[in-house]
């Protein structure tokens, strides 16, 4: 496995990053993240559209769901967003 020195370095420099900061209080290291999990997601996932499938956001929903079978709450939950998506765009001329 990975061993204690090499996380502590990778989190230190994730620290020095300002994604995580050190609760400075006790000797132990205790990190905690600064940015929100939603909002690391939404970079990252930018991202990984704009390099793997060359800024296609169906290319990239397509081939997730080809990939990994979804359960059918899963299904539900993005019928829901679509029907949202959907009826966002009635309104415009």
């Amino acid at each position: 496995g990975t061993g204690y020195t090499t996380i502590l370095k990778l989190m230190q420099i994730m620290a020095g990053k300002g994604l995580l900061e050190r609760d400075e209080s006790s000797r132990s290291h205790v990190y905690a993240p600064t940015v929100a999990r939603e909002a690391v997601q939404g970079s990252m996932l930018g991202d990984l559209i704009d390099r793997v499938f060359r800024g296609s956001t169906s290319a990239l929903v397509m081939r997730a769901l080809a990939s990994r079978r979804a359960s059918p709450d899963e299904l539900a939950q993005i019928r829901e967003l679509l029907a949202d998506i959907d009826g966002q765009g009635e309104g415009e001329p």
